[in-house]
């Protein structure tokens, strides 16, 4: 097991103790600290808290508040409100995922800087449709805005990779 990963499951663990009640403190901490529930921190945390995977799993993948997978740098939020959803929404994710090469089952695109989600309204429906990147609202969007959208976040992507570690915010 990865050393971040096994430290984050004892600081968790050491913090919110280790009786079957404390899971969800405990996962809720190691997501602060990784960023997300590895695969392997689900299986220790079921190990040391006495708690069966199935159930790990299982409040792991109910409440939104976690993830399985890693962060990406960019997060698109899709609104599917009702306007969002009558002005195309709905088409604008497929072509998120198709542009994004998003696999089925997943919602990280293939090269690991987008996340995709579907959000429910962001309170600006005569926008609509919207879209959410990171903490950047764009409204009234189509399928070319999003292509320009998504190669903007792609050439900010490459200019952050040249930059030194301690200069990398996005």
């Amino acid at each position: 097991m990865r050393a971040d990963i096994l430290g984050a499951v004892r600081e968790a663990i050491a913090l919110k103790g280790d009786s079957p009640s404390a899971l969800i403190p405990v996962l809720q901490h190691i997501q602060g600290r990784l960023g997300y529930l590895p695969r392997e921190a689900l299986i220790e945390v079921s190990r040391r808290l006495g708690v069966p995977l199935s159930r790990v799993y299982g409040v792991a993948t109910f409440y939104h508040q976690f993830s399985l997978t890693p962060p990406a740098p960019f997060t698109i939020y899709v609104c599917m409100g009702t306007a969002c959803h009558l002005r195309g929404n709905a088409e604008n994710y497929e072509l998120l995922r198709r542009l994004l090469k998003i696999k089925p089952g997943t919602n990280v695109s293939a090269d690991g800087l987008f996340k995709l989600e579907k959000a429910r309204c962001f309170g600006c429906c005569s926008l609509a449709p919207v879209i959410k990147v990171n903490e950047d609202l764009y409204g009234r969007v189509s399928a070319q805005e999003i292509r320009r959208i998504v190669s903007r976040y792609r050439a900010l992507a490459r200019r952050l990779r040249a930059l030194p570690p301690a200069r990398r915010h996005v």
